[in-house]
């Protein structure tokens, strides 16, 4: 097994999960088979308690992993299935541990950093890379190590240290050291300026560790005598020093990489040379130059609670750009913080009440993604009450499909005080309830997590249309709250249609107005399984619905689950979460960048 290491120095930020992920699509590009490990020096045992605010959003893995969002990136690059092993923080480190100690593991040892915690490292590491994450037998070629934080930091002591033994333990020609800095450029005399990313080098070899590769950030390329300059200081031979300069996406950091030749540097590092091929991104490279082409503008309202840090939602937004480049068309979105669309906020600040209403009105379709808490929760009712009575595609997630049942019932069944009881325990009609199975005294790992089947009830509803005819769906959930089974008589009788349910029968999992042009609600996360060149079936067919091309993607949908289907259940095709065959394979792949409120680019 090969190793990459990747760290960052001097400000955090600076994009090391997509150095990783874009280090590992061009080993692959080479023929290499590549896994991916992310190291959180956080005490937290993973990602699942902490607010979207704090640390972008948690990504759910099949296995029901709660994770940080960088191994959604390195999903969505690599087109892997990674695990929750393939996440490690201190909390995960020092727990086994603990429990080791416990059972009496260590007896009569002292149990110290070094070297208990630094071999559980080591030893986690090579655990977690030797699992198969692309669906073939046996490990991969070559696993990358992103470490989270910034060299210096105080937390990430332990992972450092067990690194710099485990650099020394698999030898040379087994480990390479990419790492990350800045080379800032001040704008009163425009010099690239490399003091920053000496003294962080400085401090990384003081540390034990030595960077065979330096990735440095700046506004624009190296000029070569800043190279030398960092060459001659931080001990690394200018020809492997690469900069990672501003792009217009981030899709063109696999390129700029390639294009500097750092594949080479890091298979030299780990003695590759000879077997690897030269890397062939000519897909990938079709897909960014495809992205810069695109004009035709497709309008989505994301109305939601965390708006205010965009990478609270970061795979819905990638869901997105995949589906609208399906449809060659360029992603507008429209951020509507849910409670700005309130009546209290009409009474304390008309203007900002006005704005968001005018830019739910004037979106093309409209997503409510999930979340958790009472916030901005009458908002989204409001939201989809509006797309219901105007027509508007509608696309609700978790949550989403949650508030569009209680809306539903509220002003069609005339039950003006149904609610979830999440937000209100004591309803007299309860829409949404606690799922049994649930826990109601620990917050961490107790909700329903992961991979989870879902049985098309009703073949010609959209879903299954848009599935591919399947009969039945694999997609990732994350929730504790499900839909009350006992109303949805009720509710089904008054035109709503439960289209998919979970082997049970009794749990809720896509619901479809079928009077509506494009009204779905789903309580899995189908984000989650989005990817470049496959993009989720669900959000496709919301792109579709806006920009007027619902009915052909239908056909086509179901013509090519007939020729190319991913599997056979009943004589149908089943799903395993996005698009695939053929015509998919054909399309554009994803969307890089994306306007927000029409006025900027997201990276």
């Amino acid at each position: 097994m090969k190793y990459v290491l990747v760290t960052g120095g001097v400000v955090s930020g600076l994009g090391k999960g997509v150095t990783a992920s874009s280090i590992g699509l061009l080993l692959k590009s080479c023929g290499l088979r590549v896994t991916s490990i992310k190291i959180d020096p956080y005490l937290n045992t993973d990602a699942g308690t902490m607010s979207p605010f704090e640390h972008g959003e948690v990504f759910v893995l099949d296995d029901g992993g709660e994770v940080d969002l960088d191994l959604g990136n390195y999903e969505r690059f690599l087109d892997i299935t990674l695990t929750r092993e393939n996440n490690i923080t201190t909390g995960k480190i020092y727990q086994s541990i603990i429990d080791k100690e416990r059972k009496g593991d260590y007896l009569g040892k002292t149990v110290q950093v070094v070297p208990h915690i630094t071999d559980e490292i080591q030893e986690w590491i090579e655990r977690a890379a030797m699992i198969p994450v692309d669906g073939k037998e046996g490990p991969a070629d070559v696993c990358v190590i992103e470490l989270g934080g910034t060299i210096g930091d105080i937390e990430s002591m332990p992972f450092i240290e067990a690194l710099g033994q485990f650099s020394y333990r698999v030898g040379t020609g087994n480990f390479c050291l990419v790492h990350v800095s800045l080379v800032p450029v001040l704008s009163v005399v425009g010099e690239q300026k490399t003091k920053p990313t000496q003294h962080s080098v400085r401090g990384l070899r003081g540390l034990g560790l030595t960077p065979n590769i330096l990735a440095c950030r700046s506004t624009k390329a190296l000029d070569d005598n800043v190279k030398e300059k960092l060459s001659q200081f931080c001990h690394v031979p200018a020809e492997n020093i690469v900069t990672l300069y501003d792009v217009p996406n981030i899709w063109h950091i696999p390129l700029l990489l390639r294009d500097q030749k750092a594949h080479e540097a890091i298979l030299k590092g780990l003695n590759l040379l000879g077997i690897a091929r030269e890397p062939d991104l000519t897909e990938w490279t079709a897909r960014t130059k495809n992205y810069d082409m695109l004009h035709d503008p497709v309008k989505i309202a994301m109305v939601g609670k965390y708006v205010g840090l965009t990478d609270s939602y970061l795979s819905v937004l990638k869901a997105l750009l995949h589906a609208s480049v399906h449809h060659r068309k360029k992603l507008v979105v429209e951020w509507v913080e849910a409670s700005h669309l309130e009546d209290i906020t009409a009474e304390e600040d008309p203007n900002t009440f006005k704005a968001a209403w005018n830019h739910l009105k004037g979106a093309d379709g409209i997503l409510v993604p999930g979340g958790f808490g009472d916030r901005g929760v009458q908002g989204k009712i409001l939201a989809a009450k509006y797309a219901r009575e105007s027509n508007v595609p509608f696309l609700g997630i978790c949550l989403g499909m949650q508030i569009a049942v209680i809306e539903y019932a509220r002003s069609v069944l005339g039950l003006h005080n149904a609610n979830s009881i999440e937000f209100d325990p004591k309803t007299s009609n309860p829409c949404v309830i606690f799922m049994p199975e649930g826990s109601k005294t620990h917050m961490g790992g107790t909700m329903r997590l992961g991979t989870r089947r879902t049985y098309l009830k009703v073949p010609d509803c959209k879903s299954a249309k848009l599935y591919g005819d399947a009969t039945f769906v694999d997609e990732r959930h994350r929730h504790r709250y499900e839909v009350n089974p006992d109303m949805i008589s009720e509710l089904e009788a008054a035109g709503m249609s439960f289209v998919g349910r979970d082997e049970s029968g009794r749990r809720m999992e896509i619901v479809e107005l079928p009077s509506h042009p494009f009204f779905i609600g789903v309580q899995f996360h189908p984000e989650f399984k989005s990817r470049p060149g496959k993009p989720s079936a669900l959000f496709s067919g919301l792109i579709a619905a806006s920009c007027g091309e619902l009915d052909e993607l239908l056909n086509k949908s179901s013509h090519v689950s007939k020729v190319v289907g991913s599997g056979i259940s009943n004589g149908k095709a089943t799903y395993n979460g996005h698009q695939n065959g053929s015509y998919f394979n054909a399309l554009n792949g994803s969307l890089n960048g994306v306007c927000v409120n029409g006025n900027g680019v997201y990276h």
